[in-house]
């Protein structure tokens, strides 16, 4: 049997996990990350750091991308001159992992362009955050053609305990990460402004974060992000700026069939407003600072 050599780009909170779940998979591993020595620090415990994309690609049979946004994405593939990216050094018949939420749209182009250079394409957006990474317990929403599932499903299993297929080509999986963004943001932007009324009204932050995780209003994000909150650490496990893009994000593809989602663009407002108050980069649990008038907790002495 062939064994077939995995390339992963884009080490960071997700991408860093999940090269750990493929290493620990046993799978023949190559890693690249933009920032110096991130790849190499990786490789020290198993796997083959590349010094570019081009290397990268010209040794892998299947390339998975963890990348931040659409850009980034487009940059791995195509380059900024749009032929010296991963694609260009990627053998025909191997297989693109796109892992970044983007616009469905997006997705489908990069499908259709990978198609015409022989490759073959899994628009595969994930959940689940860091932790659910490291241990292969997350969630991937998936779409690609049958080729792309046999050559490439074994990897995928093995980022993943969750894989859902969701259609033959690529679209249906962004379009559902796109719905589950939609809520996740929602729900930050609605568990903090609970937190705050409760911090308004003198309520102990412990003991409603007690409360509420007990109770039917809980929800996972309240549970997740109000514990930032409690611990006043707002170091950046999902920044504020991703929900500025993700609900971006949503709207864009309502607003394209002019259909109405006004708690989105609430939600969105608020990301927007603490991002251009200066926590962008901070946890997305920082949207709480935007509510004026309330004393947040303090970090233990």
């Amino acid at each position: 049997m062939t064994t077939l050599t995995t390339g992963l780009i884009g080490l960071g909170a997700m991408g860093g996990g999940m090269a750990q779940s493929l290493r620990r998979a046993g799978h023949a591993l190559h890693v690249f990350d933009v920032r110096p020595g991130v790849a190499e620090a990786f490789a020290k415990d198993g796997g083959h750091a590349c010094a570019t994309l081009a290397e990268l690609g010209a040794g892998c049979d299947i390339v998975v991308s963890v990348v931040v946004n659409a850009a980034q994405t487009e940059s791995v593939l195509f380059g900024a001159d749009g032929n010296s990216g991963v694609a260009a050094s990627m053998k025909p018949g191997s297989v693109f992992v796109m892992c970044s939420t983007v616009d469905p749209n997006v997705s489908i182009a990069f499908e259709s362009r990978l198609a015409g250079k022989g490759l073959l394409y899994i628009d595969a957006p994930i959940s689940g955050g860091a932790a659910k990474a490291a241990s292969g317990d997350m969630t991937m929403m998936t779409a690609a053609t049958p080729e792309a599932y046999a050559k490439a499903g074994a990897v995928l299993d093995a980022m993943a305990a969750k894989v859902y297929r969701l259609g033959d080509r690529a679209g249906a999986g962004s379009k559902v990460k796109v719905i589950n963004q939609l809520l996740a943001g929602v729900h930050i932007a609605a568990a903090a402004e609970a937190m705050a009324l409760g911090l308004r009204e003198g309520v102990d932050a412990a003991a409603l974060y007690e409360v509420i995780t007990h109770s039917a209003g809980n929800s996972w994000m309240f549970e997740n992000r109000m514990a930032h909150v409690l611990a006043a650490d707002y170091t950046p496990l999902s920044a504020v700026d991703i929900f500025v893009k993700d609900l971006g994000i949503v709207l864009d593809m309502a607003r394209a069939t002019k259909f109405p989602l006004p708690l989105s663009s609430t939600a969105h407002q608020m990301f927007m407003q603490a991002s251009t108050a200066g926590f962008a980069k901070e946890d997305d649990s920082a949207v709480i600072k935007i509510f004026p008038g309330i004393e947040l907790p303090k970090k233990a002495s």
